[in-house]
């Protein structure tokens, strides 16, 4: 098995020498909700390259977080659609687009969880790298009847930092007032929202579009650097930037039972570009602990 190339060369120094191709390289960015302000930095220092922002594509159309526009096919799909469009609308070869998702949390699924992909998109070299990134997101909402009750949420919800989203009676109806990130709007939107309540009742929630979300935009810088590190890991074969591990393989057998367990043993990482395949042992440990064993732990 061939030795992998150092993964951190953003951190060694060895973007300049890797990445001469992107270097001074235009990389669209479609987006309407700020984006391309956290961007920025991880792509100049980590790439060289020139982000071009547009926003002449509403990208609401491809779907909303408030739920007035569903969102077609998968998170990946969405970003890949993204950027086909920004790529498309100024003639670029290379485009970068940005789709984020909320669900349960993946270990007891009591709270929110926000999974950001950043999806880079290389016709040149044929290739597409996902840069991916999630953690607990700032996502609540509520039914209020009073200013006070209003209050309390938004103190919760980590307002005026994270802004807010209020309409009338319930979740799903369709007249929402959006970009209320001060008090004083906010108190003066809920008496008019309350006034359309036939049971008043007003629905507020935490606004997730990006540029309203501060706790959401940290995972959205965290993905740039995801797929930074991976466009600079480069093919040992074909110097093809994004070759990455696509999977992890089980096996490490149990120092008790003998049994193999869920715990890796190797990983294989791929090159998108000529398809080279290297499979690199990882577990410097010769046996698992029993408490990771599905045996000896069922």
């Amino acid at each position: 098995m061939s030795a992998l190339p150092n993964p951190s060369c953003v951190e060694t120094g060895m973007v300049k020498r890797q990445h001469l191709s992107y270097a001074g390289r235009k990389v669209v960015l479609l987006t309407k909700h700020g984006k391309q302000d956290l961007l920025k930095d991880a792509f100049d220092s980590g790439l060289g390259c020139n982000l071009l922002h547009t926003d002449a594509y509403d990208t609401d159309q491809l779907g909303t977080f408030t739920r007035e526009v569903d969102r077609s096919g998968s998170q990946l799909e969405a970003a890949r659609r993204k950027a086909r469009i920004g790529m498309s609308l100024t003639g670029l070869g290379i485009g970068i687009a940005s789709e984020g998702s909320f669900g349960p949390d993946p270990y007891a699924g009591f709270f929110t969880w926000n999974t950001e992909i950043l999806l880079w998109i290389d016709d040149e070299l044929g290739i597409e790298v996902t840069g991916i990134a999630n953690g607990p997101a700032q996502s609540i909402h509520r039914e209020v009847t009073t200013v006070k009750e209003l209050l309390g949420f938004a103190t919760e919800a980590k307002f005026p930092e994270h802004h807010l989203v209020l309409r009338p009676e319930n979740q799903g109806h369709h007249q929402i007032y959006k970009d209320i990130s001060d008090e004083a709007n906010l108190i003066n939107t809920f008496y008019s929202v309350q006034k359309l309540s036939q049971n008043g009742i007003v629905f507020v929630e935490n606004d997730l579009r990006a540029f309203c979300n501060p706790t959401r935009q940290e995972i959205i810088k965290n993905a740039a650097k995801d797929l930074v590190q991976k466009l600079c890991s480069t093919c040992p074969v074909c110097s093809a930037p994004g070759y990455w591990r696509v999977k992890r393989i089980p096996g490490l057998r149990c120092s008790f039972c003998n049994q193999k367990t869920r715990l890796p043993v190797a990983e294989v990482w791929q090159c998108q570009s000529c398809n080279f395949e290297n499979q690199n042992e990882i577990n410097a440990n010769q046996f698992a602990d029993p408490s990771k064993c599905d045996f000896c732990n069922p």
